[in-house]
């Protein structure tokens, strides 16, 4: 089984931020794949679809690796089958990377789940939302996408489906080499 998580910040009011790119990818994933996400299970909006577990964190970012690890626990999910979807304020908008392990990055919501697991060893897709010069970090990841960016981040969320699909039905490795290899020779 496979256990895609989707960070974010659960509230009307933290919607379609910065901060929540890995709650919209699940959500699209969900819509695209026809998986409903109806259902909590330990501390997390979820949906199951055969060896598929679709999981939103239903707390506040810092605090998602609780719900995450107690999901994991709760059905038997390996952190080798963890894939996290998260923002990136240290990549450029729309750039995507796969990886494997590693530090969190200062990210707190994957600190959190770290932290919990007592282990980095888990995929991450990191989708990078840029950073604006003049905002704060913490104000600029709570700000919503832009209407002239929406186009560009519905292009994001899709390819970031793509790359989940491949993950799913041809493994990690080939996910990170086509999507990492796309990102190289884009420039990213």
């Amino acid at each position: 089984m496979f256990l895609i998580c989707g960070l974010g910040n659960r509230g009307a009011s933290y919607a379609y931020t910065r901060h929540n790119i890995g709650y919209l990818v699940v959500d699209r994933f969900s819509d695209r794949y026809h998986i409903p996400l109806n259902k909590k299970a330990s501390g997390c909006v979820v949906s199951r679809d055969g060896d598929v577990l679709l999981a939103k964190p239903d707390t506040y970012m810092n605090l998602s690796g609780g719900p995450v690890a107690a999901l994991m626990k709760r059905k038997g999910v390996t952190p080798g089958e963890l894939v996290v979807v998260h923002d990136d304020l240290d990549m450029e908008f729309g750039k995507m990377k796969i990886r494997w392990g590693g530090s969190d990055g200062g990210h707190k919501g994957v600190r959190s789940i770290i932290d919990a697991l007592q282990s980095p060893l888990f995929f991450r897709i990191k989708l990078g939302i840029g950073r604006d010069p003049v905002m704060l970090p913490e104000e600029y990841v709570l700000s919503r996408f832009p209407e002239e960016a929406i186009s560009d981040l519905v292009d994001v969320l899709d390819r970031a489906v793509d790359a989940l699909h491949l993950f799913l039905n041809e493994g990690g490795e080939k996910a990170m080499n086509t999507y990492n290899r796309q990102a190289k020779q884009q420039g990213q």
